[in-house]
This record gives C-alpha cells, sequence and structure tokens, in this order.
C-alpha cells in the first residue's frame, strides 16, 4: 500500500497558487464563451464584456506568472546552461531566479501604484459603472504571490534543490542519466 507524503506548507501554499490560475483561466474562458453564444443566438452581449475581458484577462495573466514562475515550466532559453557543468548550472539557475524575483518585485510594487490610482481616480466600468480597482487588486494579489513563490524557489535553489518540483530539472536529470547510459 503506497503512503501519501505529507505536503509542506510551500507545496501546498504553490498547489493553492496554481488552482487559483487554474480558476481564472476557467473564468475567461466562460466570460468569451457566454458572450458569443448570447452575440449569436439573442443579439446582445454581457454589459462591460470588453472591460470585464480586459481585467479579467490581466488578472489571469499575472496569476499564470505566479504559477509559471515556481515550477521553471515558462519559456528558457539553455543554450550556455545546456554547455556548463553542474556546478555552473545550479549558479545561473539561482543568479536567473534571483534576478527574476527582482523584476517580478519591482513589477509588483508598479502595478500596486495602479491600484491605488484606479482606485483614488474612482475609475468605473463603461456600462454598469462598476469600480474596477478590485479587478487590478486580484491582479496585484497574483503579483504578490508570484513574489511569494519565487522566493521558496530561490530559497529552496540555494538551501534544498532536492525540494524544487521542476519539470526543467527533472527532465534535464532524465536527459542526462539518459545520455550517460548510453555513452
Amino acid at each position: 500500500m503506497a503512503t501519501r507524503k505529507k505536503k509542506s506548507f510551500g507545496d501546498s501554499f504553490i498547489a493553492t497558487i496554481e488552482w487559483f490560475a487554474a480558476m481564472f483561466v476557467g473564468i475567461v474562458a466562460l466570460n468569451i464563451f457566454v458572450n458569443v453564444l448570447l452575440r449569436k443566438f439573442f443579439s446582445t452581449s454581457i454589459p462591460d464584456y470588453y472591460d470585464f475581458g480586459r481585467m479579467l484577462l490581466g488578472i489571469l495573466i499575472f496569476w499564470g506568472i505566479a504559477a509559471t514562475s515556481y515550477r521553471g515550466a515558462h519559456i528558457t532559453v539553455d543554450l550556455v546552461w545546456g554547455a556548463a557543468g553542474a556546478r555552473q548550472k545550479r549558479a545561473i539557475d539561482v543568479f536567473a531566479t534571483v534576478v527574476l524575483l527582482f523584476v517580478v518585485t519591482v513589477q509588483t510594487a508598479t502595478l500596486f501604484d495602479k491600484v491605488r490610482v484606479t482606485y483614488v481616480d474612482h475609475v468605473l466600468t463603461y456600462d454598469l459603472n462598476i469600480a474596477t480597482w478590485p479587478f487590478y487588486a486580484v491582479a496585484w494579489a497574483g503579483d504578490v504571490c508570484a513574489v511569494a513563490l519565487i522566493a521558496i524557489r530561490t530559497w529552496r535553489l540555494v538551501f534544498n534543490p532536492d525540494s524544487l518540483h521542476d519539470t526543467h530539472f527533472d527532465e534535464t536529470v532524465d536527459n542526462i542519466e539518459k545520455a550517460a547510459l548510453e555513452h
């Protein structure tokens, strides 16, 4: 009988962030689907469809950044990394993750300013006059989660690389082992 390994708080936090990102994908798809049906069969549309779609897409992007930043599943260029030795690969990974942490932290501070300005200026949607700042705040929360996940990734890269659940790392290790067995 297989036993389940207890998830750490960090792993549970990461899984929750990924679940939220997936939920926002569904919400964006549902918004588009319902509006297309309404336009096709009833010659009407969701009020503020464009505003909701734009803001939901922004939310999706920032929560998607959070989900992909930890896993290392985003687009990467591995030309130098692939030619490096094991120690150099780890150094490159740590450096790249620290740079990513810095960039996303600055982005998060900038986005918070956008939330604040939108709130202070009382920006509303066109049709329903709904305040837009809560949408920006949810996107900002996704960016905050991205900073937290990148910080966890950085910590694990430096102090406990075995705890990373990284498809890039796993595939690379598998490829290295396969190449070693072939030679």
